[in-house]
């Protein structure tokens, strides 16, 4: 038979959990066209930017105008590059912005291919 739910339990693992900074995309699927991001925590990253998107309100205008055109079922959410070591929140910010340029460098050579 199986053990009752510990909710307690549930709820401290959740609050003890590491978040896993990175590098994400915002791929079209159909062109693979893909937008570069970064994030201190990619768990909770794509929930907030769908919503953002959805709402009008994403700050890069070319990404927006695609997704107004082609809707949400055109895209998905790609993790490109997690950050495993433990740095500072200082040197965090300097290499998630360093990462992030390198990668819309790199999407901006080649479409991002892939499921």
């Amino acid at each position: 038979m199986a053990e009752p739910f510990d909710r307690k339990a549930a709820r401290r693992a959740y609050k003890e959990r590491r978040p896993r900074p990175g590098i994400y995309a915002v791929r079209e699927r159909a062109t693979g066209r893909a937008w570069a991001g970064s994030a201190p925590n990619l768990d909770t990253t794509q929930n907030g930017l769908w919503h953002t998107l959805n709402a009008g309100r994403h700050l890069d205008r070319d990404l927006q105008a695609a997704w107004t055109r082609l809707g949400e079922a055109a895209f998905e959410f790609v993790l490109l590059e997690v950050l495993e070591e433990d740095l500072s929140p200082w040197a965090l910010k300097e290499t998630l912005k360093t990462r992030q340029a390198e990668w819309a460098r790199r999407l901006a050579e080649a479409p991002l291919t892939g499921p």
